[in-house]
């Protein structure tokens, strides 16, 4: 955000120095690059989509859909359609990943489709303030995209799943009661350090976490689906029968949109995969296979969970129960029952991995925009990771464990996903119009983007309906941005001071973690 911008694009021809020439690169290429690699495999872009979505809430509390369902053989149909609607979506940022081959998920595709849409209103303008204005509406747009991201989104969700990957890891010590507060939250800590540290030291690590822990969750489910379907096999499925699996079933139009709502939210993080474009292996197929292979692994593991719940619990039981798994568990497992809590505690822990790793790169894409502070969008010099970016969101994360609000302030955000998610489909849709020459390697039929952007509508203007004051308050906090975007982007003649400290800043930190910007040497 300063006038000194650094070349991060590897436009410029940057004067070698004697550190630069005896700089430790990449190991897997021997061009003289410092700049990330594409070291994200197929099966890695897998691991991040099934990894981040699967969390803890399939485990403990799949109950928003069925309480709003009223019976089993709706909620079950809810569990599919949001999972077939949710495919829909990450096609249609399929095609806009590979078409915009940039990392940076909805805030890089929100720059790139309105970025410089608004320069004809600007040569409408008279002033010159105006004109200036007119060309900034685009990027503002991008930025608080960005920065919701930023303040809220990202560290409180963190947070959450790293306190929920503390509850369940010390659950086997205090069975009969809640763990020490002070404990779970340093817990919580350890888990956040921990996974930006092995982050911050190497991608491959990272991936290979991400990998570890999906296969570990992913497994988790399949027990307990293995054991649904045994009790089918003894016919002790009461609440699948015919008869009985559409009793109870709510025909209010306003519970079922609710219960739907639930069920989107519960396949959250299907995106993320986009965040990191630039480092998946010839993404231009990889992308929309891995979304294809994980977002379909993950519906059918879904609906399948759900089902093998209800061959042990009936819909009462499960509305009551505190953590679904672990009552269905301690039903069938017996002794062996302590899987089910420790596999809850390895699903975040994994998830917050996905989270951590896929915040930096937008962190450090909406740095390389000139969105944030120039340090971020720095790498390190053997790692070849965004160590700013990931030391920047891991203690946005820590802070948040201090408060006792990081619950509510999700809650007033939590439309602002979809509201993003429409915003980018209107883009691509633009995009179609404004830029048919554009490559599009992946491009699917032009009713997807319709119908996923009516979604899109119906959830936020379903929320503001349902919650209209807390979606008001998610509206001001993301609105906060425009001042802090107003000095640090629209101002550019920054006195002189405040421009030699910033670059100062950014010198020291280079300093000490070791950072550079992504430059080509040659």
């Amino acid at each position: 955000m300063s006038n000194m911008a650094p070349d991060i694009h590897g436009n410029g021809a940057a004067e070698k120095t004697p550190s630069m020439e005896n700089m430790d690169v990449a190991d897997d290429g021997d061009d003289g690059d410092v700049k990330m690699k594409k070291r994200v495999t197929l099966m890695n872009g897998v691991a991040i989509i099934v990894g981040t979505i699967i969390g803890s809430g399939i485990f403990v509390s799949p109950v928003g859909v069925l309480v709003n369902c009223g019976s089993v053989g709706l909620s079950v149909i809810v569990w599919a359609v949001c999972g077939v609607v949710t495919i829909i979506g990450a096609l249609c940022f399929a095609e806009l990943g590979t078409c915009i081959p940039k990392s940076g998920g909805d805030y890089i595709y929100v720059l790139e489709a309105f970025g410089d849409a608004f320069e004809g209103c600007a040569g409408r303008c008279s002033g010159a303030g105006a004109q200036k204005f007119c060309r900034h509406i685009g990027r503002l747009m991008a930025f608080l995209c960005l920065w919701i991201n930023l303040l809220i989104i990202r560290p409180t969700t963190q947070a959450i799943v790293a306190l929920t990957f503390a509850n369940y890891i010390v659950k086997p010590f205090f069975p009969t009661c809640d763990g020490p507060d002070a404990a779970i939250r340093l817990l919580a800590v350890l888990c956040l350090v921990t996974l930006t540290f092995i982050n911050c030291a190497s991608v491959r690590a990272a991936t290979r976490v991400q990998d570890i822990f999906t296969v570990a969750k992913v497994l988790a489910l399949v027990l307990i689906i293995i054991c649904g379907f045994v009790q089918i096999g003894k016919g002790e499925a009461e609440y699948l029968k015919p008869d009985k699996a559409f009793e109870g079933t709510i025909s209010d139009v306003g519970r079922i949109a609710v219960g739907f709502y639930s069920g989107l939210f519960a396949y959250g993080g299907w995106n993320y995969l986009n965040f990191v474009t630039e480092e998946l292996q010839n993404p231009y197929v990889n992308l929309p296979r891995a979304i294809i292979i994980g977002l379909s692994l993950v519906t059918v593991v879904y609906v399948l969970t759900n089902v093998a719940y209800f061959t042990v619990l009936s819909p009462a039981q499960m509305l009551v129960a505190p953590a679904v798994a672990v009552t269905f568990g301690d039903q069938l497992l017996g002794v062996m029952s302590w899987i089910i809590p420790v596999s809850v505690a390895l699903s975040c822990f994994g998830g917050v991995n996905g989270s951590l790793f896929t915040s930096g790169r937008l962190f450090f894409v909406g740095a390389r925009e000139g969105h944030l502070p120039d340090v971020m969008a720095m790498i390190h010099t053997r790692s070849l990771s965004p160590v700013p970016a990931l030391i920047f969101t891991c203690t946005l994360s820590v802070i948040m464990l201090v408060s006792d609000d990081i619950f509510v302030l999700i809650n007033y955000v939590s439309y602002i996903w979809y509201l993003w998610f429409g915003i980018a489909t209107v883009g691509m849709i633009m995009l179609r119009f404004r830029r048919p020459d554009l490559p599009r390697p992946y491009k699917v039929p032009f009713a997807l983007p319709v119908i996923f952007l009516l979604v899109c509508i119906f959830l936020v203007v379903f929320s503001f309906v349902q919650i209209p004051y807390e979606c008001l308050f998610g509206t001001i906090i993301m609105l906060s941005g425009i001042p802090f975007y107003m000095v640090g982007v629209y101002w550019e003649n920054k006195p002189k001071w405040l421009t030699n400290f910033l670059d100062s800043f950014t010198y020291y930190s280079q300093m000490t973690l070791s950072v550079v910007p992504q430059h080509t040497y040659g």
